[in-house]
């Protein structure tokens, strides 16, 4: 083999490698993207870059990953429906008692589906593995349960959030009740 030959292999070995890189990156930023979908951006926007946002990312998948997660029973969904269905009747008499109920049923779910007890940071992170699509409506209604002076609005705002939250959680059918004080009307959409 010639220098030249040599020297065109090599060119021709290192291309191959870089696409190859090129391409297992990509694959990964799509998956990422794909799977967090909002977070993924809001991400890279308060890490100032991908490289950051999507080792973060990664990082949030291999300790979702350690959990053993559970599915709830069917009595254990009945059970956190009818704590809701409490909760979201005690609202127009106590909002603030109700939104951190809600905050507290969250709490006492993610905890029986296998996640750790920790503070919001750590369950929006592991929750954004498999929840991605509601981590926004959680991050929202976790910041108004922690604020005292939130308006009426913004508990309701809050509660709605949680709803969503814990439909997600539990799984099945929305949860909604007849004469729901959180809905919104056609007019006010």
């Amino acid at each position: 083999m010639t220098a030249t030959q040599i020297v065109i292999t090599v060119i021709v070995v290192l291309v191959v490698v870089a696409a190859v890189i090129a391409g297992v990156l990509t694959a990964t930023r799509w998956s990422l993207r794909r799977q967090f979908g909002p977070e993924y951006d809001r991400l890279v926007a308060e890490r100032g870059g991908r490289v950051e946002a999507e080792r973060e990312l990664r990082e949030r998948r291999r300790r979702h990953a350690a959990l053993s997660l559970r599915t709830l029973d069917d009595e254990a969904r009945d059970r956190y429906a009818s704590r809701w269905a409490d909760i979201q009747a005690r609202f127009l008499d106590e909002p603030q008692a109700a939104v951190a109920d809600a905050d507290a049923l969250v709490a006492d779910l993610l905890t029986e589906r296998g996640y750790p007890e920790s503070d919001v940071d750590e369950r929006v992170a592991l929750l954004s593995v498999e929840h991605a699509g509601r981590i926004e409506d959680y991050r929202t209604a976790t910041g108004v349960a922690a604020t005292e002076q939130a308006t009426t609005e913004q508990l309701r705002q809050a509660i709605v959030h949680y709803r969503t939250v814990i439909s997600d959680l539990i799984g099945g059918e929305p949860l909604q009740l007849a004469g729901d004080p959180t809905e919104t009307t056609p007019s006010t959409r």
